[in-house]
């Protein structure tokens, strides 16, 4: 859906998850010299400033990156994300949060590339003047993501971390995300898959992880699976309680670290009684 911009949630707990998630992703291909691809679904505007325009109008930040900005306990891994946030605020004062796109460029050596798909006619010409110096080594399009993995899969590389992060709004993506991991996957079994999906009330919000695991047992692959709800649902029925991320072909560490970062961020994070995490995973 064209009318939502992610800025008014930049840096909430749904991005604390899906970032730290994402580094953790990147990390692993780094490990070995061979050059890597990262693919962003639906990039966004790539940075957001905090302290000004759409994110003041919730401060949604206030209950995600804020609440970990100044502690001195945070979880090694956790860290790591954290440190890329600072690195973009260096007087250490949070003003301006880094979306998916500046996040993975960040970790990108010279021989790795990035390629972003936001269609958003005002976001996507402000992720170009992000990584207007970006050079060869970022492509963005103003296309559909969807469409945009089956033009890309299997990279060059054949390695490449791929994120697929709608906002949900269209209902249309509850199918779509589906039908963008089975295409994938067929096209690159190898690929590190990582899929986003928010918290909510509504049934096709709650029935998505139980089909995207019926969807892995027909498919044989390794998979993690990790939510994170910081608070009760609401009475009313609307509004996110907290999300959760889908990975295929994960760090295979990447289990025992959320052992180590989930329960701190339940304390950190959470806003009530209900503040929980889930994890499971499934091995071909």
């Amino acid at each position: 859906m064209l009318s939502y911009r992610h800025a008014f949630h930049a840096g909430n707990h749904a991005d604390v998850l899906k970032h730290f998630l994402l580094v953790q992703s990147i990390r692993h291909l780094c490990q070995k010299d061979a050059p890597f691809w990262v693919i962003d679904s639906h990039a966004g505007a790539g940075l957001y400033a905090l302290d000004a325009g759409y994110a003041t109008q919730l401060a949604e930040h206030a209950d995600g990156i804020a609440r970990l900005w100044s502690r001195d306990d945070l979880p090694v891994p956790l860290a790591e994300y954290v440190d890329l946030v600072r690195a973009l605020n260096p007087d250490g004062q949070l003003r301006a949060y880094p979306g998916s796109p500046w996040i993975a460029f960040q970790l990108l050596r010279p021989q790795d590339r990035l390629r972003l798909f936001e269609l958003h006619s005002s976001d996507s010409p402000v992720l170009h003047h992000n990584f207007r110096a970006a050079g060869k080594r970022v492509t963005i399009s103003e296309s559909d993501g969807y469409a945009g993995l089956k033009a890309l899969l299997p990279p060059p590389p054949r390695r490449a971390v791929i994120l697929i992060d709608p906002s949900y709004e269209d209902k249309e993506d509850y199918r779509q995300v589906l039908q963008a991991l089975d295409d994938g996957l067929k096209r690159f079994a190898t690929g590190s898959f990582a899929l986003w999906y928010p918290q909510l009330q509504s049934l096709k919000s709650r029935q998505l992880p139980e089909k995207l695991k019926v969807q892995m047992e027909s498919s044989a692959k390794n998979w993690l699976h990790v939510s994170l709800t910081v608070h009760t649902p609401g009475a009313d029925g609307f509004g996110m309680h907290g999300s959760g991320m889908f990975l295929v072909n994960p760090p295979w560490t990447l289990h025992d670290t959320l052992l180590e970062v989930m329960p701190y961020l339940v304390r950190v994070l959470g806003q009530d009684g209900g503040a929980c995490y889930s994890l499971e995973q499934g091995k071909a």
